[in-house]
């Protein structure tokens, strides 16, 4: 796959921190009610171009720290210490005066005529330690991933946790009247920029997701007479039948390796989970025609499958070894479960549930103990997760005065059931997939 960047990390460590110190670090194991206050300051620069930029990227890494939750900007207007320079050593006084936490300084100049150098350091006020220095070259088209990088590295060392922002979105994107539906696929950066549409409306699509490899996205798509299950390259545009079943074909989910799909086939009344090995399209059915099963997902080491089934007389959880062994149902509370989807960690699945008239998401640990309802609504679903395994995204429709005219968006929300945002998109919006870290 071509890199959609070209991204050059000059420095990974400017310097060394000591060994002994008290390290700065978010507790995320709960809600963080009381976000962690920083300061940044605005960044130095050599020239009026690379200023500009600079306030750009700026914007992008406070709106990205801000969204998570987790992080509070202290305002500019309160700062007590002009940094001039990215080699002057902060007055850590100043800055503890007005109750930031942390600080990062950062800097920026241009690199020739079409490149730019962004140096940044981050820094525990009250250790009075640098914690992380970076050092990129890079082109100034690339500036906005430039600052999604920078943000991830600073949630990283402040949480303890792997950031989120340098990854992309794929969902579908909704026009039209009910009855009239247009269904394409779109793409985007986590944050809803660098949107663009990979098809063009002619054919309804639905539940798309990344290969781990970043490389392709497979689909539900009804450009025949019979829907069935493509995959689409996304450096060529180039769609592709998997398969040749000649029923429906439906919930389409690569393994860890990529190197497999999962998908639900219906025949006879009956739907199955079967496996498509991609190299040498060999299909084996994993489920037994008894019931209907679908609605996969490979737990992170590829050993297990979480999948949704009425076998037991109505819409539950069960999981299975890969080879279709000990399946077990795992969902006993009230009400009916779909859209199971295991976390990248491996230690919860989400899922979406109906009871009373609602829909909700939850998550569970994948024994089925532990179930927790993050959001509830008139119609929330689809839940998929961040590569961190922190933060999920899904879609929600509220009641307006008929369903036709209630908008449908895309929301996050943390793990622990706080912060939940609405994700700008041009259109309507609903089955979302959200993408590794870039490479």
């Amino acid at each position: 796959m071509k890199k959609r960047y070209f991204l050059v990390v000059l420095l990974g460590m400017l310097f060394a921190a000591p060994a002994a110190r008290a390290e700065l670090q978010i507790d995320v194991s709960g809600g963080v009610s009381n976000p962690l206050p920083i300061a940044f300051p605005e960044m130095i620069s050599s020239s009026p171009i690379a200023k500009d930029f600079g306030e750009r990227i700026r914007e992008v890494v406070i709106a990205d720290l801000e969204r998570s939750g987790l992080f509070r900007l202290i305002p500019e207007n309160s700062y007590i210490q002009q940094i001039k320079s990215i080699n002057e050593v902060p007055a850590f006084n100043d800055w503890k005066a007005i109750n930031a936490n942390a600080l990062v300084q950062t800097a920026i100049q241009e690199s020739g005529t079409d490149s730019l150098k962004v140096e940044m350091r981050l820094w525990d006020v009250y250790a009075e330690n640098q914690m992380k220095g970076q050092s990129f070259s890079t082109p100034k088209s690339n500036w906005r991933r430039i600052a999604h990088v920078i943000a991830d590295t600073i949630y990283e060392r402040l949480t303890g946790e792997k950031g989120y922002f340098d990854t992309r979105i794929v969902y579908i994107s909704e026009t039209g009247p009910a009855t009239r539906r247009i269904k394409r696929l779109a793409i985007m950066d986590q944050d809803g920029e660098n949107h663009k549409f990979l098809t063009s409306g002619s054919s309804l699509v639905l539940t798309p997701r990344f290969s781990p490899n970043m490389q392709k996205i497979t689909y539900l798509s009804y450009s025949g007479t019979v829907p069935k299950v493509y995959i689409l390259d996304i450096e060529t545009g180039r769609q592709t039948l998997v398969g040749n079943f000649p029923g429906m074909t439906f919930a389409p989910v690569f393994s860890p390796d990529s190197n497999k799909l999962l998908m639900s086939y219906a025949n006879n009344g009956k739907t199955n989970i079967y496996e498509m090995d991609l190299r040498t399209k060999q299909t084996k059915r994993i489920t037994q025609p008894i019931s209907i099963d679908t609605s996969p997902s490979y737990s992170p080491d590829g050993k297990q499958i979480v999948f949704n089934s009425d076998r037991g007389g109505d819409q539950q959880l069960y999981v299975m070894n890969a080879d279709g062994s000990d399946i077990h149902r795992i969902s006993f509370g009230s009400g009916r479960y779909a859209t199971p989807v295991w976390s990248p960690r491996g230690d919860y699945i989400a899922f979406t549930k109906m009871a009373n008239g609602e829909f909700y998401i939850g998550v569970m640990y994948p024994d089925g103990t532990g179930e927790r309802l993050l959001a509830s609504g008139y119609l929330v679903e689809a839940p998929v997760w961040a590569p961190n395994g922190r933060v999920l995204m899904y879609f929600r429709q509220d009641k307006g005065t008929s369903r036709s005219n209630a908008p449908v968006r895309l929301y996050t929300i943390d793990l622990t059931g706080y912060n939940e945002r609405m994700v700008i998109t041009p259109t309507d919006a609903s089955d979302p997939a959200w993408s590794p870290l870039l490479p």
